[in-house]
């Protein structure tokens, strides 16, 4: 059998009282299925008394500031919501463990209960729209969020005190089969042109990951009295905001324009070329650009461009449930001065690469200091190792505490192979990751985002 080792994500509320555990941030869309959110809470009986506790999953677009909000009216449309109770569990949900809420619970005691959501296949993906620099707050976007909170019935607000927010994201990766090959072609006619001028482009694939080059074959056939003078090829990236009703909002993202002779230009009448092009559409270089889509972030991570919204025949149908639609398309322009301009667009998918799934580590070898005739593993006191840091300059704190479960003594019952079997089961490794409290200034106990 092989050896696990994972790592768990959790947060306390600002009392201590509970604690959320998550084996992970980014659920994936698989399109025929999103990676369901499990994971357990660590309760305090003593704490609850005759109160419950809750888990809801709020997806939810933010288009407005959030220093904006006055007299109740906030700038946001809810997309998604579902809430489950944790503690104490229904007597009439039966549903099964996933293997890791039965770690959780084998590891964290009887006070830990399970919770499951499974998002629908139309849900949102996060999306992030960029800020202008000198914003504050939230920025707009769609963003997910889970809370566990204590209280009377599900309906009740809860308290800061008592609850735990944890930032979430759905995200998308490549599909199996990209799509055809994009090419466009398009023609212009002129008035006293005996001629016309014919353009064609073609892309060399239709799938593309962030970060990579895009190469345009471009091929003109110049028949008319006309001089193409520059070639211009961009990649636009186009936002259909779904709110109230649907808007479409284009921003360029790499743009390259040449009239270089090197490139064939310009291009007289009776000529013909041949060239290709490329362009790199990178987050680097629109850092500028207020209001463009970028993916989810959690924390101050990073981020980059945001992936192609992947549309199915249901979602299609469904499209102000998505929140924000993401399409990229490369355009090629002909400029020819007076007459008039010729160009074409051609739609491509920009999205990451499937991560490679990690294969097990193999079982190590038994230790020499077993005893190979009981088959007893000496005790180790030291079972839990606790390491606090705090070098962010910020006030947040990044604690991680490694839980190492490790089988104290073997029992001389059953075979042999049964208790190496048992070493085997128990020795799996739980890294347990503190989610980074952000502290608003100006307010007083408040962890809004992790």
């Amino acid at each position: 059998m092989s050896r696990l080792n994972s790592r768990v994500f959790k947060k306390s509320s600002p009392n201590g009282k509970i604690t959320t555990y998550l084996g992970k941030r980014d659920f994936v869309d698989h399109q025929t299925h999103i990676d369901p959110i499990d994971g357990v809470v660590l309760v305090d009986p003593d704490y609850l008394k005759e109160r419950k506790v809750f888990a809801h999953v709020l997806a939810a677009f933010r288009y407005g500031r959030e220093d904006l909000d006055v007299l109740g009216l906030t700038f946001r449309k809810d997309l998604y919501l579902a809430s489950v109770q944790v503690y104490p569990k229904p007597s009439d949900e039966q549903r099964p463990l996933t293997r890791l809420q039965e770690r959780l619970i084998k590891k964290l005691g009887p006070n830990a209960y399970p919770f499951y959501f499974e998002l629908p296949i139309n849900s949102p993906s996060s999306v992030t729209l960029q800020p202008a620099p000198g914003d504050t707050g939230k920025p707009c976007g769609v963003d997910y969020e889970l809370k566990t909170y204590v209280a009377e019935t599900m309906d009740e607000k809860p308290h800061k005190r008592n609850s735990v927010r944890l930032a979430i994201r759905k995200v998308t990766y490549a599909p199996d089969v990209p799509g055809p090959q994009p090419t466009a072609e398009a023609q212009k006619d002129f008035v006293v042109s005996p001629g016309a001028l014919h353009l064609e482009a073609t892309l060399d694939k239709e799938m593309y990951y962030h970060g990579e080059s895009i190469e345009v074959n471009v091929t003109i056939a110049n028949n008319s009295n006309r001089t193409v003078k520059k070639i211009r090829v961009s990649v636009r990236q186009y936002a259909d905001i779904c709110l109230f009703s649907t808007a479409q909002y284009k921003c360029p993202v790499a743009v390259m324009e040449t009239e270089d002779p090197g490139y064939g230009l310009p291009l007289k009448p009776s000529q013909k070329l041949t060239k290709v092009f490329c362009v790199t559409p990178l987050l680097d270089n629109n850092r500028d650009k207020r209001g463009l889509a970028l993916d989810g972030k959690l924390k101050h991570e990073d981020t980059n461009l945001a992936s192609s919204t992947l549309l199915s025949a249901k979602t299609e149908k469904e499209r102000e449930s998505l929140g924000i639609i993401v399409q990229y398309k490369v355009k090629v322009k002909l400029i020819i001065g007076y007459g008039g301009d010729l160009s074409v667009e051609l739609p491509f998918t920009m999205t990451h690469p499937k991560p490679v799934e990690e294969e097990p580590a193999p079982v190590p070898a038994p230790s020499p200091n077993t005893n190979k005739e009981t088959n007893e593993v000496p005790v180790d006191t030291n079972l839990i190792n606790f390491d606090a840091k705090n070098n962010d300059p910020n006030g947040r704190s990044d604690n991680y505490c490694v839980a190492r479960t490790q089988c104290l003594t073997a029992t001389n019952e059953g075979s042999g192979s049964d208790n190496q079997q048992k070493l085997e089961d128990e020795d799996d490794d739980l890294i347990f990751e503190d989610f980074a409290r952000l502290r608003l200034k100006g307010t007083e106990g408040e962890g809004t985002e992790a």
